[in-house]
């Protein structure tokens, strides 16, 4: 029997790379600014009742999770599923004044979302994709009916496309998808497993980029 659920994905708060003009790094930590972010969206989340908290293991994801479950009384347990899309690694904490690296990114940019082959060891179209899969399945086959999930901004809206476009999504879809959604630091998106009147079960969306916590 299938299980009726929520699950509020939570972007991590600004990073000190979000703000430097580099290629962000997997171990980026939270800005100060990023800290004060993690910590009011943790007094909106004390008003929520979830039962678990699943983080990316990136830095700047745990640290935003630590603040949050620290605030809310939970513990936290890491997936890899949650990463970010992978940049390739030779360019990360680059400046974007390095002609090498500003040369890779394009090339991995422009190549990302035909899942033809991979640049360096980065990420295609697929390769998010199947991700996005997992991490969905994932999270419907758990027990839980409340879950909080703190990841990252491209992935959290690959996630939301793959909802909202299912079979139908494509690379240039999410392409178009990737450049005109904004997900603001430490905002809230949530989405709910259910049935509804002579519809079969699903994930839906309810709200995406909720903010308000930072106004």
């Amino acid at each position: 029997m299938q299980k009726s659920k929520r699950v509020y994905f939570v972007r991590h708060g600004q990073s000190l790379e979000n703000v430097a003009p580099v290629f962000q790094s997997d171990d980026a930590p939270l800005s100060e600014v990023g800290k004060e972010q993690s910590r009011l969206v943790a007094k909106r989340l004390q008003q929520i009742t979830f039962d678990v908290a699943i983080t990316s293991p990136l830095k700047r994801t745990v640290q935003t999770a630590n603040i949050i479950t620290h605030a809310t009384g939970h513990q936290f347990v890491t997936s890899d599923l949650l990463v970010e899309r992978k940049k390739p690694m030779s360019i990360q904490g680059k400046p974007y004044t390095d002609a090498r690296a500003s040369k890779v990114q394009r090339a991995w940019i422009n190549g990302f979302y035909t899942s033809e082959g991979h640049i360096e060891d980065g990420d295609n179209y697929k390769d998010l994709i199947d991700r996005a899969d997992k991490v969905l399945a994932y999270l419907q086959a758990r027990d839980e009916s409340s879950i909080l999930v703190v990841s990252h901004h491209y992935f959290i809206a690959t996630v939301l496309a793959r909802v909202l476009c299912g079979d139908a999504l494509t690379g240039e879809l999410l392409k178009q998808f990737h450049q005109r959604v904004l997900g603001g630091n430490a905002s809230i998106t949530v989405l709910r497993y259910e049935d509804a009147f002579e519809q079969d079960f699903c994930w839906r969306l309810l709200t995406y980029n909720d903010h308000a916590h930072l106004l």
